[in-house]
């Protein structure tokens, strides 16, 4: 996937889903003369979506100055939101326990894997073929937060319907009936296509039986159809899918979910209300999935706790063993090509947040010009450059990457929660941009000072981009305690030897 060579033109076209083939069924459509701006799934549009789930859940979606009238739930229960947003997450205690008080502001974080802030786009050279996927952030790469809150009295619903804001919000509140808990969710703004798609995604995912609030949802296996879809009893559905009115599905057809194939915009059906008044059913089944089974929530946050506890000890250790060498290696540095004694790079971290990482510098300060020069050397595919006996190398660079020791300042980056001692390799922004799916998975760990990537690359040419993508899935698919001890084991073994 490397861009071609000599001076061809690029051009960058935003997508709003992961690729041309699968946009239909999860990325919003672009709107028609008289069509609503979004697209619809059994006639709802994403925001009315989204407040009949809460619906669901016995939650009243209040938006100030909104035209509509609210989805009203079996519960007196109101969350309160901007006028544009989608939020998802899990209410504390169930949608009872805000009843107990008079307000309850709610700061959600968007800490998931969810493309927030970000679009995707086609990068074609001049004759309009393609080169590559490319993702782009929004920046800074922070954790992005949003402010909601729940609350019973149908007074502060309405003071906040009326366009006050949390000003009025307070005013029809006692001090004294206002908490503020934090929780893990999903926020997006409903004004942006990609953010819509991945909402869309997200609710596929976490609302098992849409029929509770969607009389035109009917099950069909792992989908959920509109009754008037046409969907074949032997059409494979992997994972969760909806399927919208006007579609088909005949027998050869596979879709891997969780998807949204949406309304045919030439057969969308009218809006239903809301059933509030009919009775409860009961839940639906299910649907089954053929995706495979991750690991138990509890088993990952105990893995994780018992990872940081072992690199913290490790780090300690290895710092106080190598700290008293520090003084002889910068001496070493400035007599050769004198300062800085350190390399900084800024990198990306778990949830694409950024990090500056340590390094004994090992180069020569005109590296970065010395580069342009190279690469026609370069034996590496896709983004790493890698030359035999790189002249950028001081001599006592060649020392230190021999031995892994200019990796050494990185054991303050583990300490700082940065790093870890095992897992992927860290890389800056522009290298993560290659393989949108091996990126994602990358970074929903901590890179590390040492991985499975390099104790089991072969430098073979050409294959070096492969490996890496190979053995950094293995090692996020396999992560374990046992895995990162093996790890360094080999890595030891492999220092020594040199």
């Amino acid at each position: 996937m490397n861009s071609p060579a000599g001076g061809a033109r690029s051009e960058r076209r935003d997508l709003a889903g992961p690729t041309t083939a699968a946009r239909s069924l999860t990325a919003p459509t672009a709107p028609e003369e008289g069509r609503p701006p979004h697209p619809t799934i059994w006639g709802l549009t994403p925001h009315q979506l989204h407040d009949r789930f809460w619906a669901s859940r016995g939650v009243c979606v209040v938006r100030p100055l909104d035209a509509q009238p609210p989805v009203r739930a079996r519960t007196s229960l109101y969350l309160l939101i901007d006028s544009e947003a989608l939020v998802l997450f899990d209410p504390p205690g169930g949608t009872s326990r805000p009843a107990e008080f008079g307000l309850a502001y709610v700061h959600t974080l968007s800490r998931d894997g969810a493309p927030h802030g970000s679009r995707e786009r086609v990068v074609t050279d001049a004759h309009g073929r393609f080169v590559r996927f490319e993702r782009v952030y929004d920046r800074p790469h922070a954790r992005r937060s949003s402010r909601v809150a729940l609350t019973p009295s149908a007074t502060v619903a309405a003071a906040w319907r009326s366009g006050g804001g949390w000003g009025a919000v307070r005013r029809a509140t006692l001090r004294s009936g206002r908490h503020t808990l934090e929780r893990t969710g999903a926020v997006y703004d409903g004004r942006a296509a990609w953010e819509v798609a991945a909402f869309a995604r997200e609710l596929v995912r976490r609302w098992i039986d849409p029929s509770q609030s969607v009389g035109r949802a009917m099950p069909a296996g792992a989908a959920w159809r509109d009754r008037d879809a046409d969907v074949h009893p032997a059409a494979r559905m992997v994972g969760p899918v909806w399927i919208g009115r006007g579609r088909t599905a005949d027998a050869a057809t596979m879709i891997v979910g969780p998807a949204v194939l949406w309304d045919d915009p030439a057969h969308r059906p009218a809006v239903e209300p809301f059933p509030s008044d009919a009775p409860p059913r009961a839940p639906a089944a299910a649907p089954t999935t053929a995706l495979p089974i991750a690991p138990q929530r509890a088993d990952r946050r105990r893995y994780f706790a018992a990872k940081r506890a072992m690199d913290v000890v490790l780090s300690l250790l290895a710092l106080a063993v190598t700290l008293p060498l520090y003084p002889l290696i910068a001496l070493a540095i400035v007599l050769e090509d004198g300062l800085p004694v350190f390399f900084v790079h800024r990198r990306e971290t778990r949830d694409r947040r950024e990090f500056p990482c340590l390094k004994f510098r090992s180069m020569r300060r005109n590296a970065d010009r010395m580069k342009a020069g190279l690469r026609a050397r370069n034996r590496a595919d896709g983004p790493q450059f890698f030359v035999d006996r790189d002249p950028r190398l001081t001599r006592v660079g060649w020392v230190l990457r021999r031995f892994r020791i200019d990796e050494w300042p990185q054991f303050f980056n583990v300490l700082a929660g940065h790093m870890s001692l095992v897992g992927p390799r860290p890389s800056p922004f522009a290298e993560n941009q290659f393989c949108p799916a091996w990126r994602q998975t990358r970074l929903s760990v901590r890179p590390g000072i040492t991985g499975l990537w390099q104790v089991s690359r072969t430098r073979a040419i050409g294959s070096d981009f492969q490996e890496w993508i190979r053995y950094d899935l293995e090692y996020v698919e396999r992560a374990s305690l046992w895995l990162d001890l093996r790890i360094l084991a080999r890595t030891f073994v492999a220092v020594f030897r040199r």
